[in-house]
């Protein structure tokens, strides 16, 4: 190492260390690392240069910091040099057509870093490139990212944001000319073009200077405007929209979300809904929230209860930080409020976005018409949507997990001239427009305000519509939740005594007394179901995930996380329409979830943590 650096005695450590305060420019990383230097502070030098974060189809997300492990100028130059250069070998237009580039508010002020400091480096460098770059000049939601890929017909986007992570956290999104989340292959590719890319360029580290070329373009007034009129065209009872009374209360959860959703509403001619005045406005620190994540229900929605009390609203709207989910919640008759699950959401949003389609068809056109009509489920999301399409007669297709394999499938579908309605997934994400291939809170909280307003107009509610919905199509009963485990050998063991049950490739043939029908294992591609034993949907060896139907109706899927060390559990008694006994059916669920939680995680010999609520 230089001469003035001490050394920690590790070379490999030190060779890293070294590379990095040659290529590192930000004077508040460079001084991190030497004063850790100084200090002699080997654990947190190996946090920091252990390994370089991987780049998958889910792009980049990691804490805010110095180092190759971490969110920082240097490693977002090196990221976007490589996806330049996988781009510039995979479109011979890229300088004609261009990139979009936008950011949340995230800040890390230890470091210096920040979304919208990351996403002026990353147009730096396609713009040291002479690649166009539509870079948005103020915070956006996530969906208008792919929103403007396809609107302005580009090569590629990038969205800077954690989505609902920790505060410290940051991430770094990409999406291909398509529209959507990028898919195997290409992140692969992405990862081998960032390890030769590692040197920055000559002007990349030169923002000034790129800020004033005119290669930058401000996309945001027009994508702003054309988003709000593709949306618009999902408003079918504007009528009763601007006759509502119905109170609604949102959150942003000090995202970007407040103003774009008070614009969704207005496109709706929705009467505004009131917001959290503490959350409404971005702020990095995320101070009055745990976990800016509205999935975790109740907690994050406190504020939202008690404005809502206040003001006598009976629906609670919350966007997670950059707008891309939606959580919603009811004030019940009895009392309490009742936050809806992802998969009771993606029913009632799916239901709705059908019977607004059919009613704007013609009566003897309808039966053909359905036909060319899909819905999408990540396959650990309910089955509700299919049971709805087998007695409404139009398509429902499950994808692999995230919302990267809908997207594709869609754009898919629409390129065949297909109608794609509507795709869920259980984690609060919904596509209620092919405008965006990918999930968007914004659009699903005008389309959530429509449904609430024509529902208070026929007297009735969501809570009660959804009843109606489980009564005519079959009560869909779930219960998700997960295990902590940071032990991956103690994870790929008990993945593998499944698949070795009683001998070489058995899998077990009951659990808590019900037999398993059919078993499907996308590590390893085997599906019982079909004719040759060979799974249909794409499999990862890289990832553990098995699915067991039930005798009585049940399904349960067991998987890891590609994000947290987690693994996870999905589970759902379908049953048919008519048995409507729910007491019943959710004591059923309960002995089935304690029975797979006992027989096939086994949480006391394998030492795992059970979530806390």
């Amino acid at each position: 190492m230089d001469n003035d650096l001490p050394t920690t005695g590790d070379i490999n450590l030190d060779h890293a260390v070294k590379q990095w305060l040659q290529f590192d420019k930000n004077p508040k990383t460079i001084a991190a690392i030497r004063d850790m230097l100084s200090q002699g502070a080997v654990t947190e030098l190996q946090a920091c240069f252990g390994s370089r974060m991987e780049f998958g189809t889910a792009g980049l997300r990691a804490p805010m910091g110095p180092g190759v492990s971490r969110m920082n100028d240097l490693t977002i130059i090196q990221t976007t040099q490589g996806f330049c250069s996988y781009l510039e070998d995979s479109f011979k237009d890229l300088k004609g057509k261009g990139v979009v580039i936008g950011f949340d508010a995230r800040a890390h002020p230890p470091s210096g870093g920040s979304s919208k400091r990351f996403a002026t480096l990353a147009a730096t460098v396609f713009i040291s490139r002479e690649v166009p770059v539509y870079l948005f000049s103020d915070i956006t939601p996530t969906p208008f990212v792919p929103f403007a890929v396809s609107h302005l017909g580009l090569c590629a986007g990038i969205m800077v944001t954690a989505s609902h992570n920790p505060k410290q956290d940051n991430g770094y999104k990409v999406y291909w000319n398509n529209g959507a989340q990028i898919i195997p292959p290409h992140d692969k590719g992405i990862s081998v073009a960032i390890e030769k890319c590692l040197e920055p360029w000559p002007k990349s580290w030169d923002a000034e200077e790129a800020m004033k070329s005119p290669l930058l373009r401000d996309p945001y007034q027009d994508i702003y405007r054309e988003y709000f009129s593709a949306v618009e065209k999902h408003c079918f009872h504007r009528e009763i929209n601007q006759k509502s009374m119905v109170k609604i209360v949102h959150t942003s959860v000090h995202g970007v979300g407040h103003a774009f959703v008070q614009s969704a509403f207005k496109a709706f001619d929705l009467r505004a809904p009131f917001a959290v005045q503490e959350q409404k406005d971005p702020d990095p620190e995320f101070p009055t929230v745990k976990y800016p994540n509205p999935e975790e229900g109740e907690g994050v929605l406190t504020l939202s209860f008690s404005l809502a009390d206040e003001i006598g609203a009976t629906v609670v709207l919350a966007n997670d930080p950059d707008a891309d989910r939606l959580a919603v919640a009811e004030k019940q008759e009895s009392g309490p409020w009742r936050v809806f699950s992802g998969n009771e959401l993606g029913a009632l949003l799916g239901w709705w976005v059908f019977q607004c389609w059919k009613k704007q068809q013609k009566a003897d056109e309808l039966k053909e018409m359905t036909k060319d009509v899909y819905m999408m489920a990540s396959t650990v999301s309910s089955k509700i949507l299919q049971a709805i399409a087998i007695k409404e007669g139009f398509h429902f297709e499950e994808t692999l997990t995230g919302f990267k394999w809908m997207g594709n499938r869609g754009k898919e579908l629409l390129d065949q001239g297909k109608t794609v309605l509507f795709a869920f997934e259980e984690a609060i994400g919904y596509m209620c427009s092919p405008a965006v291939l990918d999930k968007d809170g914004v659009s699903a909280a005008a389309i959530a305000g429509e449904l609430t307003s024509y529902l208070a107009a026929q007297n009735t509610t969501l809570s009660q519509q959804l009843k109606a919905i489980y009564e005519e199509y079959g009560y869909h009963i779930t219960k998700n939740s997960y295990f902590i485990c940071h032990d991956q050998n103690t994870i790929r063991k008990m993945f593998e005594r499944l698949r070795n049950f009683k001998g070489p490739n058995t899998y077990p043939q009951e659990c808590g007394g019900i037999s398993v029908t059919a078993v499907r294992d996308l590590t390893t591609g085997f599906d019982s179901n079909q004719a040759n034993n060979k799974a249909v949907l794409p499999t990862s060896k890289s990832s553990q995930m098995i699915t067991f139907t039930f005798a009585n109706g049940g399904v349960a899927t067991l998987r890891t996380s590609g994000t947290e060390p987690k693994i996870k559990y999905y589970t759902e008694l379908c049953a048919a329409p008519g048995n409507s006994d729910l007491t019943q059916l959710k004591a059923e669920l309960d002995n089935l979830v304690e029975a797979i939680v006992e027989n096939f995680f086994q949480p006391k010999v394998n030492k795992l943590i059970p979530r806390s609520d």
